[in-house]
């Protein structure tokens, strides 16, 4: 009795232990390791094993195994559940059965290597759950004939492999849980790597974009590519090539390397080395020394840039509307740091970001300095500009003066005729008041002779009057028109009487010309305006239909209409001359333009026409003309102009 009562309080305290083993454990063979010993207190477990399903019923791991004459398996091994014929722990998970089977029961059965070595008696229970599903089999058997399981055993047995079963889900549940937090937390860990990878992707992306517009010089432009890409790949060593279609060759721009100094040579033609592999390939290639000596075998590559001593090297194509621009190259001498094929999908997405980068650099760049060179052509353009204005403004002056000259040259020969006149008729005059003196002295002097005297004394006053007054008219004319054409003051004057002073005093001009010029305009119209400017204007017209419209003997007519349209002065000018035709027309008032080159034309006369109107008596000009039917102006200005 009181064996029993000590067997009771030890099994009481097994059971009492598997519920803190349970709770303790962290580990299930850790906990069936102690429900081994717990278990060998109170009947003999020499051997024990512990099979697992996976949840489907149909294989088992063995998650803990201790046996005198089997091998342990690999308790991480899945194997197949045998028909439950052929198999004693299989019944027993697939029954959801206790089984005992002593020697002869366990050798009927049909045996297979699955089952291991026959056993003297063998007692199975399976582990149930809450929902009598079994999670597996615990197991207790012996080899020796002396040892058996009593009654009392397998009760016991059977309650401890309830204990256990219950423990076992908690494990398993726990284990399910932390399991299941295992991964989350490595699946979240993996999401913000990621997120953090795509975060520097897409930082070092932008800088890159941001480059080509915030940077000058493209040595500074390497530089941050480099530091751009070194945020997301092992740089160390890196390279940029451009490669330069026109011309077949490769340029090394930007150069780093731990072993390697920059080459001597920095361009050299597309050859058949690594970095002209990736172009003529046009595409990302990753190389190792397996790799590279496959190459070499291929006779794709007989030889390559730089040291060829490296643990990895990778090459991507910079393309542009598939065209290669150049190549990205980083490579390893680490044997411990190795580029995988994601790395290089990576540099390959990033040298085309870098490759669209470099084209708007190298666009900016060409725009700047095609701004540069149009801003020194433009400075150059003005400075010629400001001295052709220069020139062209004194060519003007001359001209004007030139025009000024012929005036004044025509007005004295013009007034060399009356005067002439006027000296003979007073030479004539002293000569007749001699003679007459002379008779009078003599006192020969008749009446008759007398009278003669006074007739020609009144002939020659009458000549002299008519003269002087000829040549003072001429002065005057000249006196107003010359001061007018040579200053530049505002002041009122008649538009018809001024006309007629300045066609009066062009009229040596067209002394002995067959050219009628005819004046429409009507009296009282008076301007306040610059008349030197319209005298000018007037003035040029009628040269050039003098030079250009007429020929040297022919005959013609030119007339001049002028009238008020409200505030504006309307004035017409024609004449019959020869005309030009349209693409002559086009260019009449462009400055320097003549039709009569080394003839005495200088090309301004209709060019200070135009900047007359325009310029100074602020109003506008038409011109049209036809080959044969003469040219025709037509000018509109203000009537009374503001200083």
């Amino acid at each position: 009795m009181e064996s029993r009562l000590h067997r009771l309080e030890a099994v009481q305290a097994i059971l009492l232990e598997i519920g803190q083993k349970a709770t303790a454990c962290r580990d299930i063979t850790e906990f069936l390791r102690a429900v081994h010993a717990a278990l060998g207190r109170v009947m003999y477990a020499a051997n024990f094993y512990v099979a697992l399903t996976d949840g489907s019923n149909q294989a088992v791991r063995f998650v803990y195994f201790v046996d005198e004459a089997d091998a342990t398996p690999d308790p991480t091994e899945l194997f197949v559940l045998p028909a439950t014929n052929q198999s004693a722990t299989s019944w027993v998970i697939q029954n959801r059965q206790r089984l005992i089977m002593s020697a002869q029961e366990f050798r009927q059965m049909i045996l297979s290597a699955w089952n291991g070595t026959p056993a003297e008696q063998w007692m199975g229970c399976p582990l149930l759950d809450q929902h009598q599903q079994a999670l597996g089999a615990i197991v207790i058997q012996s080899y020796r004939p002396e040892i058996s399981f009593s009654l009392e055993d397998q009760a016991l047995f059977s309650q401890i492999a309830s204990h256990v079963a219950m423990a076992l889900q908690g494990l398993q549940h726990r284990d399910s849980l932390e399991l299941a937090v295992q991964q989350r937390t490595a699946l979240l860990e993996h999401e913000i790597a990621e997120r953090k990878h795509a975060e520097a992707l897409q930082r070092a992306l932008f800088e890159i974009a941001e480059l080509s517009s915030s940077v000058e010089q493209v040595s500074t432009l390497y530089a941050s590519i480099h530091q751009s890409i070194a945020k997301l790949l092992f740089a160390r060593n890196f390279v940029i090539l451009r490669f330069h279609a026109d011309s077949d060759e490769i340029s090394i721009e930007y150069f780093v390397d731990e072993t390697e100094s920059i080459p001597t040579t920095s361009r050299f033609p597309l050859g058949v080395g690594l970095s002209s592999y990736v172009i003529r390939s046009k595409q990302a290639q990753l190389i190792d020394h397996a790799r590279f000596e496959e190459l070499i075998a291929s006779a794709e590559i007989r030889h390559g840039l730089g040291n060829l001593q490296m643990s990895s090297w990778m090459g991507a194509p910079m393309l542009v509307h598939e065209q290669i621009i150049g190549v990205l190259i980083l490579q390893s001498y680490d044997p411990t740091i190795l580029y995988s094929e994601q790395d290089l999908n990576l540099l390959a997405f990033v040298a085309n970001h870098v490759a669209s980068a470099l084209s708007r650099f190298d666009a900016e760049l060409a725009l700047r300095l095609a701004k540069s060179e149009l801003e020194q052509q433009n400075s150059a353009l003005s400075q010629a500009l400001l001295a052709l204005q220069e020139a062209q403004g004194t060519l003007v002056r001359q001209e004007k003066m030139v025009a000024l000259g012929g005036l004044v040259a025509g007005i004295a020969h013009e007034i060399n005729t009356p005067l002439g006149i006027c000296v003979t008729a007073t030479s004539h005059l002293a000569e007749e008041l001699k003679l007459t003196r002379q008779e009078l002295a003599e006192n020969s002097l008749s009446e008759q002779g007398l009278q003669q005297f006074f007739e020609v004394l009144d002939q020659a006053l009458r000549i002299l009057d008519s003269n002087t007054q000829r040549a003072a008219t001429l002065v005057r004319s000249f006196k107003q028109v010359a001061v007018d054409q040579s200053s530049d003051h505002l002041r009122e004057f008649d538009l018809h009487d001024y006309l007629e002073e300045i066609l009066h005093s062009l009229q040596p001009k067209f002394k002995g010309k067959k050219i009628a010029i005819t004046l429409d305009c009507v009296s009282g119209i008076l301007l306040t305006s610059f008349p030197g400017a319209l005298s000018q204007l007037l003035t040029n017209m009628l040269m050039n239909s003098l030079m250009h419209g007429f020929n040297q003997d022919s005959a013609g007519k030119i007339h001049i209409a002028a009238c008020l349209d409200a505030d504006q002065v309307c004035l017409e000018y024609s004449d019959d001359g020869n005309g030009m035709d349209a693409e002559a027309l086009t260019k009449l008032f462009d400055p320097f333009y003549t039709t009569k080159r080394g003839q005495g034309g200088s090309g301004l006369g209709a060019h200070i026409i135009f900047n007359l109107i325009t310029d100074v008596l602020k109003g506008t000009i038409l011109a049209s003309s036809e080959i044969g039917n003469g040219l025709r102006y037509r000018l509109r200005f203000p009537r009374q102009l503001q200083d």
